[in-house]
């Protein structure tokens, strides 16, 4: 027990009391190997087999929209290859090596935000330095995150070092825009095209988070923050923080409709039918009672264009 003394008063708190810094869930549920991966299949398993063949290409560039995966396999391989156990797929998380990667510490684990490293200057300077052996590792790994952001004269300077690199050296890097990314480089690495999640996928993610964490949530909830992922984990799980802290450490349906304001799904089927009765007036003035009360027409139409879908494809019987 501790004692802290102001004034007159006295007060007392137990240390072991005292609360650890939350950490938002899409850093808590970071996957740390690629067993613990959701979705992207076809990448981890070409990896997998490369890292337990000791087959490994110098170069990797990771492709795909926003959250789906990239810098973490990223860093999954960066482990891989460092793992004090040795090279293989499945890297022991315990040593050193791995624990420091975890954290973002490793000094052989270069990570770069092409955003703010555009200058050739600083593609030089990088590169130079490349050519020192790993201080402590067995790969000094550069992480080149949003690499289409680099200005051409930096992509001059990153060919060279890119097509004949030291055998100490592996670069990974990651983008969301392939298609600005030269053809010199693109040909100089191997490249991994990441999908979206699907909703299944994100689904069972934040149902495992729910039930880890001990949350009440209903599962209709958690799929309309799926839906909204839209195919990105890292913004379904934002969302997901956001739901907690509105329903008090619970998802529930109703709220999710008043945070995101929602259209409820019997004003989505009164719009149906006005709009199957070919009623202008009543489906213009519906439209206005629901901007009217701040909802979410954006996603109102979305809405109504998945019932449409529904119905088309629904068998007649």
């Amino acid at each position: 027990m501790l004692a802290v003394i102001l004034g007159t008063a006295t007060f007392k708190f137990n240390e072991s009391n005292m609360s650890e810094p939350y950490q938002v869930l899409a850093r808590k549920y970071r996957p740390r190997t690629f067993g613990e991966m959701v979705g992207q299949s076809h990448t981890t398993k070409t990896l997998i087999n490369a890292l337990d063949a000791d087959n490994l290409h110098h170069g990797f560039l990771f492709t795909g929209t926003r959250g789906v995966g990239k810098t973490t396999i990223a860093r999954i391989f960066a482990k891989s290859i460092n793992c004090e156990s040795g090279v293989s797929s499945t890297p022991c998380g315990t040593c050193p090596t791995c624990i420091e990667i975890d954290s973002g510490q490793s000094i052989d684990l270069i990570e770069l935000d092409a955003a703010s490293h555009t200058g050739v200057d600083n593609m030089r300077d990088i590169l130079e330095n490349a050519q020192y052996m790993p201080t402590k590792n067995r790969y000094k790994i550069y992480l080149i995150d949003e690499v289409h952001m680099l200005s051409k004269s930096s992509f001059n300077a990153l060919l060279k070092t890119l097509e004949e690199p030291p055998e100490h050296i592996k670069f990974l890097l990651a983008t969301t825009d392939p298609q600005k990314v030269p053809v010199t480089v693109l040909s100089r690495c191997l490249q991994f095209t990441l999908q979206k999640l699907t909703h299944e996928e994100i689904l069972g993610q934040l149902k495992f988070i729910m039930d880890t964490e001990g949350f009440k949530y209903e599962e209709l909830a958690l799929g309309q923050i799926a839906d909204f992922g839209n195919g990105s984990m890292r913004d379904a799980l934002s969302l997901l923080d956001q739901s907690i802290s509105y329903g008090n450490g619970s998802v529930m349906v109703a709220d999710i409709k008043a945070m995101l304001g929602l259209v409820a799904h019997d004003d989505i089927i009164t719009l149906a039918k006005h709009l199957i009765n070919q009623d202008a007036k009543a489906c213009i003035s519906f439209v206005k009672e629901l901007s009217h009360k701040g909802e979410n027409l954006t996603q109102a139409l979305k809405d109504l264009s998945a019932l449409f879908h529904q119905i088309s494809i629904t068998p007649n019987y």
